[in-house]
């Protein structure tokens, strides 16, 4: 799936399920929340801290999965198409930045 139709599939099961779309200062908090326990899970799974027994089964898939839908659905709601945005910052990082990593030692 692309993010045109991610966007999409989002946009429908808040219409169908979801009533409507929490607004954007709501959307943001639960961004930074989602953000918050995908920052949890690679802290204590690949990171100096200790994992605690009931953060082992944490599925880091599912939080990063719920990071995309809320940015998903900010970009819903503030008219962003996220797709046409991604593939211009990926064009973009891509003229910039290819000399610049293949030249920095310490990625080597």
């Amino acid at each position: 799936m692309n993010i045109e139709n991610a966007q999409l599939a989002v946009d429908e099961w808040i219409k169908e399920h979801g009533v409507r779309y929490f607004n954007e200062l709501t959307n943001m908090a639960q961004l930074t929340e989602e953000v918050g326990e995908v920052a949890r899970i690679i802290a204590r799974r690949y990171g100096e801290q200790s994992e605690k027994e009931s953060d082992k089964n944490k599925d880091l898939g599912e939080e990063l999965a719920d990071v995309v839908f809320v940015v998903l659905c900010l970009a819903n709601q503030t008219g962003v198409d996220l797709q046409r945005a991604f593939d211009k910052k990926l064009d973009l990082k891509t003229r910039r930045d290819h000399d610049r990593h293949h030249n920095n030692k310490k990625l080597k």
